[in-house]
């Protein structure tokens, strides 16, 4: 892009890492739309919020391209009046509703939204894939190898992450017939805020406790940190990112670790230390990601 992409819209920027994520992009100079069905219990200055029901199509159109008071008039296809949307509204976990029920909203949410980017001539999507699509529980599911990356085909074993797989199918797609779009999805680690990581020095009593997913997470200021270079990037297709931090949840060397959970799993690479085993080299390649924040620095 030749200049930063300067109105996103966020869906789903009242959540967890929602907050964060519009937090992390209003300190950073753009003009910010959180979507959301539940409003946030702050906004950041200058922040709009709208309330809205993205499962209805027409709403999902509505929030890329005409909102009084807010866009004014944008007609549909006259160009991106929003330059970039992050989609990250979803039910955010398997097991909080009944599967089908998961799998029906957060699917039909991605298509919708991917939808109206297309009609409304949004260009850089950027939304919520998830580490789930790895294998997890790694437990149940061993990964092929260490450090587990993008390249090989995803595992889904819920409903919320085989959702996330036709997300994924549908960005490839969507970018098939949109050939100047990028369609990023971000496979987010467990997210954390630094309020969560008092609990943290507990995990070292047992290996196993934080090994379903390889003793990951993202503070979920990094997260933001990944949506904003992603909208960023010259990036068009569909490419999907593990965004994780730079070290594990424990105080144990990583490989340590491996080999009493994990010793069937060959390392395709040598780790350092506590280096995270979820790779986040090609969003550092590709991105420029290195992760700002990490769960040591607040012990």
């Amino acid at each position: 892009m030749e200049r930063a992409a300067k109105r996103v819209v966020i869906t789903g920027g009242s959540g967890k890492l929602g907050r964060a994520v519009v937090q992390h992009f209003a300190e950073h100079g753009y003009a910010v739309t959180n979507v959301d069905r539940v409003p946030p219990r702050e906004l950041p200055a200058g922040v709009r919020f709208l309330q809205a029901d993205l499962s209805d199509y027409g709403q999902a159109v509505q929030v890329l391209t005409h909102v009084d008071e807010h866009y004014g008039t944008l007609p549909v296809g006259s160009g991106p009046g929003v330059d970039a949307l992050v989609h990250l509204a979803a039910i955010p976990a398997p097991g909080m509703l009944p599967d089908s029920v998961t799998f029906a909203n957060n699917t039909a949410i991605t298509y919708n939204m991917f939808s109206a980017a297309r009609l409304a001539g949004v260009r850089r999507v950027v939304y919520a894939s998830s580490e789930t699509l790895l294998g997890l529980s790694f437990d149940d599911t061993p990964p092929p190898y260490f450090p587990v990356d993008e390249e090989y085909p995803v595992r889904p074993q819920s409903s919320y992450s085989l959702g996330k797989a036709a997300d994924e199918e549908l960005a490839r797609h969507f970018a098939r017939w949109c050939p100047d779009t990028g369609f990023l999805g971000i496979r987010f680690s467990n997210v954390m805020h630094p309020s969560d990581y008092a609990a943290f020095p507990d995990f070292d009593a047992d290996a196993r406790v934080r090994s379903w997913n390889a003793w990951g997470y993202i503070d979920a200021r990094d997260g933001g940190l990944a949506c904003r270079l992603a909208v960023e990037s010259d990036l068009v297709g569909a490419e999907n990112f593990i965004i994780a931090a730079a070290d594990t949840v424990m105080s144990r060397p990583s490989a340590e670790l491996a080999a009493e959970v994990f010793p069937e799993i060959p390392f395709r690479r040598e780790v350092q230390g506590t280096e995270t085993l979820l790779s986040i080299d090609k969003a550092r390649r590709l991105l420029g990601y290195e992760p700002r924040h990490s769960w040591r620095a607040s012990a």
